[in-house]
């Protein structure tokens, strides 16, 4: 029996590094971006922040993925544990999604329901795994790091520039962002 490839990622949960996260939708179908999706994921960016898991630094959803560069919080000595942190963000937007999929009667809860085995389906919004994990240890990754997340929607040709993309923090960073809806994610730019 062939078994689908599983990325594995190891962390490294070492405190004061900041972290550049990049995970995926399942099988990268471009679905984030679907009615209601972008606010849940943010929604589940956000209560990391707000939990005290992790101070947020940057973020953009894109089609199929998205990128968040954020700051485990550090208790009695040790990182929160990216699993940890990956977990809360997952875990949550994913029933909300599906709930969301299934009351609306979208066609895409069908095409994110998987047969594990017969009588077993499962719903699935994000590809197994860790996804991408890299430590940033000093200033000038970090800022790096927040120019390549704001302007992935302008490379990849979705917009003309960083400014006009919504599902992102640019506008925070920028002081363009008149008023941070109640589900947004809040940047936190004192640590730079």
């Amino acid at each position: 029996m062939h078994r689908p490839h599983r990325k594995t990622v190891r962390h490294f949960d070492l405190p004061n590094h900041a972290h550049e996260l990049t995970f995926s939708t399942y099988r990268r179908l471009p679905v984030m971006l679907g009615p209601g999706i972008p606010e849940i994921v943010l929604a589940s960016i956000a209560r990391i922040g707000e939990r005290g898991l992790a101070e947020i630094l940057a973020f953009v959803l894109m089609p199929e993925h998205l990128h968040l560069l954020l700051m485990p919080t550090v208790r009695d000595g040790a990182a929160v544990p990216i699993a940890s942190i990956l977990s809360g963000i997952k875990r949550p937007s994913s029933f909300r999604i599906k709930r969301l999929l299934a009351a609306s009667q979208s066609e895409l809860y069908g095409e994110l329901t998987v047969r594990e085995r017969p009588g077993k389906a499962a719903f699935r919004f994000w590809q197994e795994g860790g996804g991408y994990d890299r430590n940033l240890t000093n200033g000038d990754a970090v800022r790096a790091s927040i120019e390549y997340i704001h302007m992935n929607p302008v490379r990849r040709g979705l917009c003309k520039r960083a400014s006009d993309w919504a599902w992102s923090s640019w506008g925070q960073w920028h002081d363009e962002a008149s008023e941070v809806p109640e589900w947004m994610p809040r940047v936190h730019r004192g640590l730079l």
